[in-house]
């Protein structure tokens, strides 16, 4: 184009003054999150509840998948527990046709299961990368891949199905842990969203990835246990709350986030990207 090309602009009903109203409404739409009877996870699944979506939450252990569905549903829409091991491609396959056997569509799905393991470099087990990898890389995307008709079902050029996957900060940036599958595995999330979302993108299912920092769970036990002291090395001065995580997927899952393709983003009160480091 010439510099004296005409600026072309889009009419949509949903700019200037016709803006929606419901950008962050998830009434009618069903999703599944993964790992969610607790952490990361639950926050999610409650703020998609709040939102109106029909949840479906998974986790390994039966019955700490029901208790947490039952204690979600108890004020608002239905949480549904689907307990399912998905570290191996199988149980992938198990969940996705439990859950479709129940929902043939399925507007939202969460990859958040995960697991982490920390050893030191002449000690780390293959024991240990098997089952990081395994479970953070290798799930997402066969759960996904046995979810595509479903997800493609439900999607349409002007309401896309979304898929979130769930990385971390340490796929951004080091920590000084021994934790190395863990590091490895979240970058490539961070990778394989981007390379999933070209691909799903033509289905109109949006892909992307958040990134969480500091948040109290099982899983970071230092947040959890010492959060006075963590908080002190984020630049945000404050480690994440459980509206932190569930306003960011909110956003992703809803038409706020329709139109944000293969992004990640972190949620991490500033530590990956706007902490200045040094020596």
């Amino acid at each position: 184009m010439g510099d004296d090309a005409p600026i072309t602009r889009n009419n949509s009903s949903t700019t200037g003054t016709a803006m929606r109203k419901d950008l962050f409404s998830l009434e009618g739409r069903v999703a599944l999150v993964t790992g969610g009877s607790r952490g990361i996870g639950r926050m999610i699944a409650e703020g998609f509840l709040m939102q109106g979506a029909k949840v479906y939450i998974s986790s390994r252990k039966h019955a700490q998948c029901d208790a947490a569905a039952d204690e979600m549903s108890k004020d608002g829409p239905a949480c549904v527990s689907l307990p399912q091991d998905i570290s191996t491609v199988e149980g992938c396959r198990a969940l996705a046709a439990r859950i479709t056997d129940l929902e043939p569509k399925l507007d939202i799905l969460v990859n958040n299961a995960g697991a982490a393991w920390g050893a030191t470099f002449d000690e780390f087990p293959e024991s240990g990368w098997d089952k990081v990898m395994n479970l953070n890389l290798k799930s997402p995307f066969f759960l996904t891949q046995a979810l595509h008709g479903a997800l493609a079902a439900a999607a349409t050029p002007d309401r896309p199905a979304k898929v979130i996957n769930i990385a971390s900060i340490d796929g951004i940036r080091l920590n000084p842990q021994d934790t190395y599958s863990y590091h490895a595995s979240k970058s490539g999330l961070i990778f394989l969203t981007r390379r999933m979302a070209a691909r799903l993108i033509s289905d109109n299912i949006v892909v992307t990835a958040i990134a969480p920092g500091a948040f109290a769970s099982d899983m970071n036990r230092d947040a959890r246990d010492r959060g006075d002291a963590v908080a002190r090395r984020i630049p945000s001065r404050r480690i994440g709350r459980d509206e932190d995580m569930a306003a960011a997927a909110i956003y992703l899952a809803s038409r706020a986030g329709d139109y944000v393709v293969g992004a990640t983003l972190p949620v991490d009160g500033g530590v990956a990207l706007a902490e200045i480091g040094g020596v």
